[in-house]
């Protein structure tokens, strides 16, 4: 039998997905294929409907080796888990003469924990009692989310924290699931045989395709033991993440309530010398922060230097000391133990690392209304990292829908520690980008309008004529308006202030979960929906509910924000441009993003209207609109509410 061609595999897993085939769909499937036989790398963007899913999947499920597919989001990974797989592996089946398996796999804490659930986390002395179903009034939010999870452990095959429905809180899920530095480890756990955590990596192990997600990618580039099967194909989905998720990840952080408990958590465990140094080193670092002001420290003051200096030294004590203990008094005494040494270890890794200093890395203050000051360090940059992790002895594929900035993919490959497309050299990742376009017709579904004749936003104060534009637009387009800010605080003035304009319903993010307000606002087409950076790319409302995408301002990164300042003033001591490296690719990335919130079908129209006259004025101005689909341009203000006037009209007497 002939080995089937990639063009008949393609037609057949997209007619069982009940798809179209798109020109887009079909050369990515080919340039992913080549790729992969290749051994190279592929940076692909692919526009919103272009069907990118399918267009990896076909070719990887193809090649036969086992592939892993790195996303953000748990939307996509369900899409890919639950539909999008099973058809395709179907469909493909008698083609290939092979039936392909796949596996989901997350970090550890996403899975219920069969000890904790069934011998009680162990609490704090102050948290209340051991038993933690015990120490939750059943009355309570926390008793009821409980109750339903021990419940639940007697159903779920999966144990996977997004298979509850509805979910639970985060704090009632802590009570039932553990990091894999708590995890006491199959052999010596006596619910071993059944944990679902293990269960999902042994399901890996077997798979041709491992969905993951980035976080996980992310630990298994950094903390050097491997979590992932070998493979020899990565496929990143939702790329333009992944820069961001690997930062989070490589990011260490302290606070006085995280040290106060790892000291509670050894103090039964630890001779009583060793319990009192860690004491009066979280009792001086508290001091400390006691007096932190928000910012970067570009050298550590010497009153935290000598603080982390004891907690560090206090912590490497207690680490020692957690071997040999043993307290009859406290029970299931190697779960309290490994749950202190978790803590212990954490405070005494995040304190060395900022004590020892790197050139590599910056350290801030933050300080949290609710939860009080921390001290934060993270990487520099991660473009180091993930080009000698990520690129070394497999094929990569990095795919997303904003790719291409300012017209080429090098400010993104550069972030991933990419040379410019081309550059030769032995130890050079080569890497080819391509942009297989979309199947919308941007330039005569959507506008792309700019208010120019608007003041230039300053960082504080009110924006009213901002406001009245906001206002006036809304109008003209019967409400139907994604309003996506760059602050809360903008985001709240607005739906404020148009709440006391107009009778349309405005919902505000943080009114009510995510999911809820996007189902109200596709629900009623009058509504408009206000909100901050998740909105920004979270939102996928085709039809007439979503046909005018507002943007406040340029959403450049705060001139305050210690990390992206830190990595901006660095490009520029190495000669390069660090506004449009850093702060333009930034708000590039974002705005792409936001953009393609206003089509997401073949039938969609709109605006999206942009309330920053810098967009047409400044000198990046045409660099941030390259990054933009091609929708069609002007600054006419009469012409963007004649067009959402006509749009309305269009979609009521369709209604």
């Amino acid at each position: 039998m002939t080995k089937p061609s990639l063009p008949e595999l393609l037609h057949a897993a997209v007619t069982a997905v009940g798809g179209t085939e798109r020109p887009g769909q079909v050369s990515m499937a080919e340039a992913v294929a080549e790729a992969v036989d290749d051994n190279a790398h592929l940076l692909v963007q692919a526009g919103t409907g272009t069907g990118k899913s399918l267009g990896y999947l076909v070719p990887a499920l193809a090649h036969g080796e086992r592939v892993v597919v790195a996303t953000a989001t748990v939307a996509l990974q369900r899409q890919l888990v639950e539909r999008d797989l099973p058809r395709t592996v179907d469909a493909l089946h008698p083609l290939l003469r092979r039936r392909p398996q796949f596996a989901m796999l997350k970090g550890r804490s996403n899975y219920l924990c069969l000890h904790r659930l069934h011998e009680g986390a162990p609490q704090d002395e102050e948290e209340g009692l051991f038993d933690q179903f015990e120490a939750a009034a059943p009355s309570s939010k926390l008793g009821q989310d409980l109750l339903r999870l021990r419940d639940w452990s007697d159903e779920t095959e999966t144990g996977d924290r997004d298979d509850l429905t509805p979910g639970v809180s985060d704090r009632a899920w802590s009570q039932i699931s553990v990091s894999s530095r708590e995890c006491l480890g199959a052999t010596k756990c006596a619910y071993g045989a059944e944990c679902f955590a293990e269960a999902a990596r042994e399901r890996a192990k077997l798979a041709d395709v491992v969905v993951t997600n980035h976080a996980l990618l992310a630990i298994d580039a950094i903390e050097g033991a491997p979590v992932l099967p070998k493979h020899e194909v990565l496929i990143v989905d939702e790329a333009h993440e992944l820069v961001s998720r690997v930062t989070g990840v490589a990011t260490g952080e302290l606070t006085p309530g995280q040290v106060n408990r790892a000291v509670r958590r050894a103090a039964k465990l630890v001779n009583e010398k060793a319990a009192d140094a860690l004491l009066t080193a979280s009792e001086g670092f508290e001091r400390v922060m006691e007096l932190a002001l928000p910012g970067r420290l570009e050298e550590v003051p010497e009153d935290l230097g000598y603080a982390l200096m004891a907690l560090r030294d206090a912590a490497r004590t207690v680490i020692s000391a957690l071997g040999g203990t043993r307290d009859k008094s406290v029970q299931d005494e190697d779960a309290v133990r490994k749950q202190a040494m978790a803590s212990v270890e954490s405070i005494h890794s995040v304190a060395e690392r900022i004590t020892q200093g790197s050139e590599y890395d910056v350290v801030w203050y933050e300080r949290h209304d609710r939860f009080g000051a921390s001290v934060r360090v993270a990487p520099l940059s991660v473009s180091g990292l993930l080009r000698e992790k990520l690129f070394a002895d497999r094929s990569v594929v990095l795919t997303s829908a904003t790719l291409k900035l300012g017209g080429d993919f090098n400010g993104v490959g550069a972030s991933l520690g990419l040379a410019p497309e081309g550059t030769a050299g032995d130890d050079v990742p080569q890497w080819k980008g391509l942009d297989v376009g979309s199947p919308f017709d941007y330039p005569r579904q959507g506008i792309l309008y700019v208010a120019g004749h608007l003041a230039t936003p300053g960082r504080e104060g009110s924006r009213t004529d901002m406001l009245d534009e906001l206002s006036e637009l809304v109008e003209a387009a019967g409400g139907r308006t994604l309003g996506l800010f760059s602050s809360m605080r903008a985001a709240q003035a607005a739906a404020e202030d148009l709440r006391g304009r107009q009778d349309k319903p405005v919902l505000l993010q943080g009114e009510e979960t995510l999911g809820e307000l996007i189902k109200n606002f596709a629900a009623d087409p009058e509504t408009c929906l206000f909100g901050t950076l998740s909105l920004w790319q979270g939102v996928d409302v085709p039809g007439p509910s979503c046909q005018l995408v507002v943007m406040d301002r340029i959403p450049f990164p705060r001139p305050d924000d210690p990390l992206m300042s830190a990595r901006q003033k660095a490009v520029e001591e190495a000669g390069g441009n660090g506004f449009m490296a850093v702060a333009a690719t930034h708000a590039a990335l974002l705005m792409a993003q936001g953009a393609g919130r206003l089509v997401r079908a073949m039938g969609d129209k709109g605006v999206v209207a942009v309330l920053d006259p810098r967009l047409a004025n400044a000198r990046y101005g045409s660099y941030l609109r390259a990054s933009l689909p091609d929708f069609w341009y002007t600054t006419d203000r009469n012409q963007a509410r004649r067009s959402l006037a006509a749009i309305d009209a269009a979609a009521k007497a369709a209604q």
